[in-house]
């Protein structure tokens, strides 16, 4: 191990990220040193880079916030982790177990790779109480997928919304949290509708998807209805945002739960107010999930031999590339590996 690493950084927001030659950190008293093996890249990512997404940033600033890797090293008092064991990094740190922390005037939002710094390097320094054993059956490159991807889709169909055998859950696209949830909700005996762009059919379908429809089609919502015979759909992973909520309100059933993840298409959401009343549907709010939730995550992973779909894997050196990727959207997961 020399003295020095690679780390991707920018000195300002909307600047372009470099890579440069830092010195390898220490850990100090209940801190580990993590050699970083590989980091899976969120939409959000780009978005923090290009505009800061409000977040407090601490410059030189280093992007991203899942990464898979070896514990090397042990500062002062650190107990939880042995020198060579596998982790994965924990979204919202300061989320141990139970309700998210924060109150109505300011929800928290104090995750890695934002509130606090990236892990788009060759080692981190972390307390080690942000970091969980990464799952025994998957590689580094797919056990990085977990930490926002992953929990986000486990956290909303299982640990909210109560996914149960011969139900029906719709996923609105084709991205990472999009295809944890098809592979989650078909692990728990669901029926699955996939929404996404028509070139992506045959794929999802491989994955296990019952039904398929063209989120583009102008009779989408009938679309939905004539699969589900009038019924709709139980439950529903909300990944587009902005107008499309108002589409999956209408194909929401009588008792449905509507989890609403992302806003590819905006945050101001809209939807029509009295089929959501008549149908009595809930609408959960989903931040990713606790450190307790991924290790649940972690166990079914093991369990049922679950794995994540990585659409394409860039080195360390490619990493502005793997961002333009990220920009055009992807199948699945894109990763980094780092060494």
């Amino acid at each position: 191990m020399t003295n020095t690493m690679q780390r991707w950084e920018i000195d300002a927001i909307g600047e372009r990220l470099t890579m440069r030659a830092v010195p390898v950190p220490v850990p100090q008293a209940g801190e580990v040193l993590v050699k970083v093996r590989a980091v899976a890249l969120n939409y959000r990512d780009k978005m923090v880079v290009e505009s800061g997404r409000g977040l407090p940033l601490g410059f030189p600033f280093t992007p991203c916030s899942d990464l898979s890797g070896e514990v090397i090293a042990l500062g002062p008092g650190a107990t939880r982790f042995s020198t060579g064991a596998r982790v994965i990094s924990v979204f919202t740190p300061d989320w141990i177990d139970g309700l998210r922390p924060g109150n109505a005037r300011t929800p928290a939002y104090r995750t890695l790779g934002g509130y606090y710094p990236g892990v788009l390097a060759e080692y981190v320094v972390m307390p080690e109480a942000w970091l969980v054993l990464a799952p025994a059956t998957l590689d580094h490159s797919e056990a990085a997928t977990l930490p926002v991807a992953g929990l986000t889709a486990w956290f909303a169909l299982v640990e909210r919304a109560r996914v149960r055998a011969g139900d029906t859950v719709l996923i609105t696209s084709t991205g990472g949290v999009a295809l944890f949830g098809l592979e989650i909700a078909k692990a728990h005996g669901a029926t699955v509708i996939v929404s996404g762009r028509a070139d992506n059919e045959a794929r999802a379908r491989a994955l296990g998807a019952d039904h398929y429809v063209d989120r583009q089609r102008d009779d989408w919502v009938e679309a939905v209805y004539s699969m589900t015979a009038d019924r709709g759909a139980d439950h529903i992973l909300e990944v587009v945002g902005g107008n499309h909520l108002g589409k999956s309100v209408k194909v929401a059933a009588v008792g449905a739960h509507i989890c609403q993840i992302g806003a590819l298409d905006g945050f101001d959401l809209s939807a029509p107010a009295m089929p959501l009343m008549l149908k009595d549907v809930t609408v959960h709010g989903i931040g990713t999930g606790s450190r307790h939730a991924l290790q649940n995550l972690i166990r079914a992973v093991d369990q049922i031999g679950l794995k994540p779909v990585i659409d394409v894997r860039y080195t360390m050196v490619d990493v502005l590339s793997a961002f333009d990727h990220l920009g055009r959207g992807a199948f699945g997961k894109i990763v980094i590996d780092v060494a």
